[in-house]
């Protein structure tokens, strides 16, 4: 029994000590920002968990008929500029500037109709308070109108490993090859998955 203690011990040192070897993230990441998403299948995952590998940023809202799904269309037409490999080295994360019209099941109807990949996508909601914090964070600039609907700017932001902004773009329903390129080059110094 004693072995035994001192084993289950000895492992949960090991463990505390893996946590604590990771190093602090920088200053300028968004992972800074403690807010916690609700994706499109009801789990809730800490921003900061998507901290290890490049993440392709957007904010929309389900229920817009214009902007948005351009804003989707041209996060898809960035992403097919890679080869499939490439393709798995990095994720993509959307989060709704309407958190009371976006639940989760907004989110996977959205999610079904745009025929998203979600081995790759991320649908999510948040609190409206950490929405607005998130956006300020990330530069995105909106307004809910009196019908309901959202004035907003439409960017993809493209964070780094340990969530730094390394590239961002306004272009919106075509390619833009400044960030297509930011794209490639994060991509490529990412180990392929499954190799450290």
């Amino acid at each position: 029994m004693k072995k035994l203690l001192l084993a289950g011990a000895a492992l949960l040192l090991l463990v505390m000590a893996g946590v604590s070897a990771r190093p602090a993230l920088p200053g300028d990441s968004v992972y800074q920002l403690p807010v916690e998403l609700s994706n499109q299948d009801g789990q809730v995952q800490s921003m900061a968990a998507r901290r290890g590998r490049p993440q392709l940023v957007t904010m929309f809202y389900t229920s817009c008929t214009m902007v948005c799904p351009m804003i989707v269309e041209t996060v898809e037409k960035t992403r097919r500029t890679l080869d499939a490999p490439a393709q798995q080295r990095f994720d993509i994360l959307a989060v709704s500037f309407d958190p009371q019209r976006d639940d989760t099941a907004a989110l996977r109807k959205y999610a079904a109709t745009r025929k998203l990949d979600l081995q790759r996508w991320t649908l999510a909601h948040t609190t409206p308070t950490a929405t607005r914090q998130l956006a300020a964070l990330l530069g995105i600039q909106y307004r809910q109108l009196p019908d309901g609907e959202f004035n907003h700017s439409s960017e993809l932001i493209l964070l780094d490993a340990d969530g730094r902004i390394v590239a961002r773009t306004d272009v919106i329903g075509r390619l833009d090859p400044a960030f297509v390129a930011a794209l490639h080059r994060q991509v490529a110094a990412e180990p392929p998955p499954g190799k450290p």
